[in-house]
């Protein structure tokens, strides 16, 4: 057999401890007086003992054969009729195997009560004065209403009653009420295992979806924060390449410029926010390699409260902002225009809002890869308390507004 688990065997242990310490209970206990009248207060003991240890037993048989079936997959019918059938063969086994093993070790307390009661028939059948004859053999005998008495007395009163060979016959429904006794207890054991299983199940199953959820999160957002758009940084290089013989102080600032840019962009699949200031930093080198570009048709703006710089903000939004405010804005501009970043707060919200010259029509389709990106890490990140929203202030302005949660 596999080698169970620990909280398996708790279970079990507790489980039937738990049941034999209620039977203590009441019979030595709440019905104490009665028991100790009738006696076999040892034998009760081993006997329970027996079927407490019996049951541990057919019960972990009993799971071995269910989980060898894989009936996690069954359908609901055939998952009663596997209740069914393993209740009432485990419940047989259960009753004929203990009493087996209790009439071995000669501790039977069925045995013991069926003695006792059988003395006592032969003490009443004395006291009515019947032991001297043989009633059981004669129908004359039977026809005497002091005897009819006598032996339906002695039978109500112990069970016992002799047949018309002069044996004692214990005529009882003990046998059938073990077994119904033994089903109620494998049949409370199998629910209880079915239960707890199917909730395991379905806890295990929706952590592998939030696990999954997690990991497609990831994904996504690796794969957006991962994207620098690739004609910047040829546009940057051309630029480059240019100031190399005209300006290589110039030429050798632009290179750690983007040097900067592509680092924090790699660092970024491995940070899950970083500080306004470390963001702004990103922008500023970002934006002076644009300038080299646009020269004079590119006017830049900050206006950043001081206050705001260590809030954490997710990495490469803003440049993204920026990016997009250049790509759809200024560079569609013949004369150019003003790039304003501003961050602040407002209601309890950090504020960063990226103002550029142009109009929102001039974006195919409403939107680009910017606007698209910021939308949904702010989702992912965010779930709803983060705010993006793109609109035109006037005809010449066009703004980005960011609203995060201020983490105190």
């Amino acid at each position: 057999m596999e080698k169970p688990n620990v909280r398996y065997w708790i279970c079990q242990f507790t489980g039937w401890g738990v049941w034999g310490l209620i039977l203590l209970y009441f019979n030595f206990i709440v019905f104490g007086d009665r028991f100790k009248e009738e006696g076999g207060q040892k034998e009760y003991v081993i006997s329970l003992a027996i079927l407490l240890v019996s049951g541990i037993l057919v019960t972990h048989l009993l799971r071995f054969i269910i989980k060898k079936t894989n009936w996690l997959k069954f359908s609901f019918n055939r998952i009663l009729i596997l209740f069914i059938v393993s209740v009432g063969a485990t419940g047989t086994v259960l009753y004929y195997g203990s009493n087996f093993i209790e009439a071995k070790s000669g501790y039977s307390h069925d045995a013991y009560y069926n003695n006792t009661r059988l003395e006592k028939a032969k003490k009443m059948e004395s006291d009515f004065g019947m032991d001297s004859i043989a009633y059981f053999k004669e129908n004359t005998f039977l026809k005497d209403s002091s005897i009819k008495k006598g032996i339906s007395e002695i039978k109500k009163a112990t069970g016992w009653a002799k047949n018309k060979k002069g044996e004692w016959v214990f005529e009882s429904k003990s046998d059938l009420l073990g077994i119904y006794y033994r089903l109620l207890l494998i049949a409370i054991w199998m629910l209880i295992y079915i239960v707890y299983h199917y909730v395991e199940r379905n806890r295990n199953n929706e952590l592998d979806r939030l696990k999954l959820e997690t990991t497609v999160k990831e994904l996504e957002l690796k794969t957006i924060k991962s994207h620098i758009n690739p004609h910047f940084i040829f546009n940057s290089l051309n630029s480059i390449r240019a100031l190399v013989d005209e300006n290589p102080k110039r030429a050798r600032r632009a290179i750690t410029e983007l040097s900067n840019i592509l680092r924090s962009s790699m660092q970024a699949e491995n940070s899950e926010t970083v500080t306004l200031e470390k963001e702004l930093d990103i922008v500023k080198d970002y934006l002076a390699l644009e300038q080299m570009r646009f020269e004079e048709r590119l006017k830049i703006e900050m206006d950043i409260d001081p206050d705001t710089l260590q809030q954490p903000v997710p990495p490469m939004m803003l440049q993204t902002l920026v990016e997009n405010a250049i790509k759809h804005g200024i560079s569609k501009q013949i004369k150019g225009g003003v790039v304003r970043v501003v961050a602040a707060f407002h209601d309890n919200n950090l504020e960063l809002l990226v103002q550029n010259t142009g109009q929102l029509s001039l974006i195919p389709n409403g939107e680009g890869f910017g606007i698209k990106s910021t939308e949904d890490r702010l989702n992912l990140m965010y779930q709803g308390k983060g705010v993006f929203e793109i609109k035109n202030l006037d005809n010449k302005i066009v703004q980005s507004k960011v609203s995060l949660p201020v983490s105190i």
